[in-house]
């Protein structure tokens, strides 16, 4: 290509880009762009698609918000009570920080999240996430001052969008209000799943199946039970994680880069956890020991854990339901829902498509325990360097739980379908149902009922009859659904003996 042609390319490259200048070097950016130089070397240093969480986006800009809001009141009762003190550097202007304040507020609305070029995985403990929102606000800004982005004189993304703010205190402040607000979506989501789960347990109460037990046939149940015992579960998750609230919501914030608040006003470090908790409706507190909340993440792992154990019975009861709506099974007693074709090869085959989804994405969470629990523990003397990859994984097993209550809940527990009288035919043809004849027949006739029953490929009442072992009206009253799920029996449950 001829050398005035590249020239000329180079000139129109020239006119849409802007430069900016870090200690490094200059750095050519978007013209238009609202990041910066800072954003624009982690996106070259960070080579992987992982997405930064739009939660956590706009939790930190409610974060920033009341930095901005927390500082402006800063600089009016310093000019009020020292009139004649100097007030810090960037604090020159209040009215920058009102302008700073709205677009910040914007950010907290997920507005220019499409602006965060800075992968959800990286290193350096959240800096560059923190200066590409840095950026972000301090462009936007701009822009709305009727200046150009990157006109860092007016507005710095250091001096001015980062007020009073260390990475280590604004980022994983946003990250725990981020955590609250989707705890708050799990524990919703894990009692509309409970509540349908308590539905199936009434319609069911009557309904008499086989329990089993290492996969071979037990004793008589019902489903009904059987939902109880999800729903059990279920409210237990629901009271453990109604604690991690407790666990979270001390922040650090206003603690500076290690939480001794060096280069911070005693007043914003007071103030600002107070205004964060008015913005964003989280019952966030301000640490009494900010070195102690800037350095330790084992409330992650506690939080985590617990999760994780919602996820453990997520996985028992999606296993249990996909096992007994299986082919495998055999009589199609209890129908799951078909909700996909399942081949793109095999006609007319549906795959318990909710039953997968959920327990992978259980197995997921439980990588995600070991990665937290791991990194968690790799803090080094007052910081966390992993923290971007934590809160990351944190955030996904929350989102993954959310969404694995909602589509058990409604695309599978509330249209599952029971056939009764299948599932009493099953159990009345079972040789395990001869423990319900124990007190009155002990275990050696009832063995001999039950072998017969087997060999013979007999049901209960036909075995009886062979055997006389039990007159038919006792035989009959011992296997009403009120008689065999009642707990334990009485002396006077058990009939009269045959001479």
């Amino acid at each position: 290509m001829p050398n005035f042609i590249l020239l000329k390319l180079r000139q129109k490259y020239i006119h849409f880009m802007r430069k900016e200048k870090d200690f490094l070097g200059e750095v050519n950016i978007p013209r238009d762009a609202l990041y910066g130089i800072h954003a624009f070397r982690a996106s070259q240093n960070f080579r992987n698609n992982s997405v930064f969480s739009n939660e956590w986006y706009k939790a930190v800009g409610m974060a920033k918000q009341a930095c901005y809001q927390t500082a402006l009141g800063f600089i009016k009762a310093a000019a009020k009570k020292y009139p004649h003190k100097p007030l810090p550097r960037g604090c020159e202007d209040p009215t920058l920080f009102e302008i700073l304040e709205e677009t910040a507020e914007e950010v907290a609305q997920g507005k220019y999240a499409e602006q965060i070029i800075v992968p959800a995985i990286q290193g350096g403990a959240g800096t560059a996430l923190n200066m590409n929102i840095n950026e972000i606000i301090a462009n936007a800004s701009l822009i709305k001052m009727g200046k150009r982005p990157g006109d860092y004189h007016i507005i710095d993304p250091i001096i001015h969008a980062n007020i009073f703010q260390s990475t280590n205190d604004v980022i994983p402040t946003g990250l725990k209000v981020a955590i609250i607000k989707q705890l708050t979506q799990l524990e919703t989501s894990i009692n509309h799943l409970r509540t349908t789960f308590e539905r199936q347990e009434n319609a069911g109460r009557s309904a008499l199946r086989l329990a089993y037990t290492q996969m071979q046939q037990a004793v008589p149940s019902s489903y009904g039970m059987l939902f109880s015992a999800y729903s059990d579960a279920l409210s237990r998750d629901w009271w453990r994680i109604s604690k991690c609230f407790e666990r979270i919501k001390v922040t650090n914030l206003g603690g500076g880069a290690t939480g001794t608040a060096m280069a911070i006003p005693r007043y914003f470090v007071m103030e600002v956890t107070g205004r964060l908790r008015n913005l964003a409706h989280v019952p966030v507190t301000r640490s009494e020991n900010h070195t102690d909340t800037t350095q330790n993440l084992d409330g992650f792992v506690e939080i985590h854990a617990i999760i994780k154990a919602h996820a453990v019975n997520l996985e028992k009861i999606a296993s249990d339901l996909r096992l007994l709506g299986s082919d495998i099974m055999g009589d199609g007693e209890l129908r799951l829902p078909q909700k996909q074709t399942g081949s793109s090869m095999m006609p007319g085959k549906v795959n318990p498509v909710i039953n997968e989804f959920v327990i992978g994405s259980c197995h997921k969470v439980y990588a995600n325990d070991m990665l937290i629990s791991n990194l968690c523990g790799q803090g080094c003397l007052e910081l966390n360097a992993y923290l971007p990859i934590i809160g990351h994984a944190l955030l996904e097993s929350l989102h993954l739980l959310i969404s694995c209550n909602q589509s058990m809940e409604q695309h599978m527990v509330r249209e599952l379908e029971i056939k009764k009288d299948t599932a009493w035919k099953k159990l009345m043809n079972s040789p395990a149902i001869t423990t319900a004849l124990l007190p009155a027949l002990g275990y050696d006739k009832a063995a001999e009922l039950a072998g017969i029953m087997k060999k013979e490929k007999l049901d209960i009442i036909q075995a009886n009859d062979k055997l006389k072992l039990l007159k038919p009206s006792d035989l009959k009253k011992i296997l009403l659904p009120d008689n065999l799920l009642k707990l334990g029996y009485s002396l006077t449950d058990i009939p009269e003996r045959n001479s």
